[in-house]
C-alpha cells in the first residue's frame, strides 16, 4: 500500500445540509479495532478511501475518528467501511433512528426508496422530519429490506401512539374487541397478540384490583394512580407480554 499523505488534511469543500453530510454515530473502537486487525495504519486507511471513492482525507482525519475527536459524515463512513473491508453498521452504535437503520442495513437513501416503491424525495423527508409518509405496503416493505425489530418498526412508522391508545382500551374495557386492529397494526396474525392482550388485561384489572385492597388510608385515588402509571407504560408491557408469550409457544 502506499503511503498517501495530501497537500492539506482539511481541504474538502463546504458541507452542506445534505444527509450525506450529516454526521450519524460512530463506534470509533470498532473502527480503530477493524484497522488494526487487517494490519493497516491510518495512512493505509486514507489511501484506501481515496483510491476506491475519491474522498480525499489524511490520517490525522481517521486517527482524529477513532479518538472521538472528530467523525465522520455518512458518506465518509460509507468510504470507510469500504476500506475497513466491514459493512457500515460495523461501524455505527445501536440504530435508532430511520436514517441509523438504513445506513446499519447498507443502503443508500435513494436505493431503499426505489425498494420501497416510494420517490426519494418522499422518503429523504421521513428520514428529515420522523414523521411517516407512507401506505402499508411501504411500510411492510421498509420492515422486510431493514429488517426491523416490530418496536422499531412501529416507532419509526408513526404508529406508537395509535397501538398505545388501542393497548389502552383493550386494558380497560374488553381486550377481545382489540385483538383484530392491534394485529392489523402490527402486521400479525390475530393468534400472535391475543395471548399478549390477554396477560396485560389481567395484570390491569389485578393492579386496580390489588391497589383497592392495600389497607387503611388508602383511597380510590391510590387506584388510579397505579391504573394511570400501567397506562403510561402499556406499549413498554405489551412489548414484554408479547416476546414473552412468542418465546414460550417457540419453547
Amino acid at each position: 500500500m502506499h503511503d498517501f499523505q495530501p497537500r492539506n488534511d482539511h481541504a474538502q469543500p463546504p458541507e452542506s445540509d445534505g444527509p450525506e453530510h450529516r454526521h450519524p454515530p460512530f463506534d470509533a473502537r470498532a473502527a480503530r479495532r477493524l484497522r488494526e486487525a487487517l494490519g493497516m495504519t491510518h495512512s493505509h486507511v486514507a489511501y484506501g478511501i481515496w483510491a476506491a471513492y475519491g474522498v480525499r482525507l489524511g490520517p490525522a482525519t481517521v486517527a482524529a475518528w477513532e479518538l472521538g475527536e472528530e467523525s465522520p459524515t455518512e458518506a465518509q463512513l460509507t468510504a470507510l467501511a469500504g476500506a475497513l473491508w466491514c459493512a457500515p453498521g460495523d461501524l455505527l452504535g445501536t440504530p435508532t433512528t430511520l436514517r441509523e437503520h438504513r445506513m446499519s442495513a447498507g443502503f443508500a437513501a435513494t436505493d431503499l426508496a426505489l425498494r420501497i416503491g416510494m420517490e426519494p424525495a418522499v422518503y429523504e423527508r421521513i428520514e428529515r422530519t420522523g414523521e411517516w409518509y407512507g401506505n402499508d405496503r411501504q411500510a411492510g416493505a421498509l420492515a422486510e429490506a431493514l429488517a426491523l425489530p416490530l418496536p422499531a418498526f412501529i416507532g419509526l412508522t408513526g404508529q406508537a401512539d395509535r397501538l398505545s391508545e388501542l393497548l389502552r382500551s383493550a386494558v380497560t374495557t374488553r381486550w377481545q374487541a382489540y385483538v383484530k386492529p392491534v394485529a392489523k397494526v402490527l402486521g400479525l396474525a390475530r393468534g400472535e397478540v391475543e395471548d399478549a392482550l390477554r396477560q396485560l388485561h389481567s395484570d390491569y384489572q389485578s393492579r386496580m384490583v390489588g391497589t383497592l385492597n392495600w389497607g387503611v388510608g388508602r383511597s380510590a385515588s391510590d387506584s388510579g394512580d397505579a391504573g394511570q402509571i400501567f397506562l403510561d407504560e402499556v406499549l413498554d408491557l405489551f412489548w414484554d407480554r408479547l416476546y414473552r408469550s412468542r418465546d414460550g409457544k417457540e419453547g
